[in-house]
């Protein structure tokens, strides 16, 4: 990635994030325009532009994603349940070019999403 996207952005302390926690792999921010009561964004410190363009070597950072994401819902105090998200490419939904993880819930969430 040749142009920085808004999370590192962020993470570069350029544009305020809300953080909720950071580590050595990653940051957990509140997401901007919140689609649900609790709307989390996990967000890995090195960037991979979308989920289709991981490689193997990624393997050990998205599965970290994914514990901070269960982890982050614990923290919120999401008993009731809570749904992932990772969006991928312009039609399912992707709007920053670098991997995220979204953790939504705080209420009843409706299926089919979309």
């Amino acid at each position: 990635m040749s142009e920085r996207t808004l999370f590192q952005k962020i993470m570069d302390g350029d544009i305020p994030g809300d953080y909720v926690h950071q580590d050595d792999q990653c940051i957990v921010i509140r997401d901007i325009d919140p689609q649900a009561p609790v709307h989390l964004l996990v967000i890995p410190r090195d960037p991979i532009p979308r989920i289709a363009e991981a490689e193997e070597e990624d393997e050990g950072v998205l599965g970290h994603l994914l514990l901070v994401a269960a982890e982050m819902a614990q923290k919120m105090e999401l008993e009731g349940g809570f749904r992932i998200v990772i969006n991928n490419g312009k039609d399912g939904g992707e709007s920053v070019p670098h991997l995220h993880v979204h953790v939504l819930g705080g209420r009843a969430l409706a299926w089919p999403p979309g």
